[in-house]
């Protein structure tokens, strides 16, 4: 798998998950999913998305060439605060 095309299918895994975990009462709203940081390594890939959504989550999205399998890693944004040393 290329990586434009992992790109793509990681936005894809991203915005199927997005949507199926909204409020069912809601209407779907429009939104992107962009890709903050993402490397290959030999046949593998990682690469951490997020969407316009104001719901604080994160996807980390790993691809293991050899099983040409994609994991997938939702989180949630609790708190981001500084510590100064």
């Amino acid at each position: 798998m290329g990586n434009e095309e992992y790109i793509e299918k990681c936005k894809e895994i991203v915005k199927d998950y997005a949507i199926a975990h909204l409020d069912k009462s809601d209407n779907i709203p429009e939104f992107e999913v962009f890709v903050v940081w993402s490397c290959r390594t030999l046949q593998n890939n990682k690469a951490l998305l997020s969407t316009t959504l104001f719901d604080g989550m994160y996807y980390e999205l790993t691809y293991n060439g050899d099983k040409k399998e994609i994991y997938v890693d939702a989180y949630k944004k609790f708190e981001n605060f500084v510590v100064k040393v």
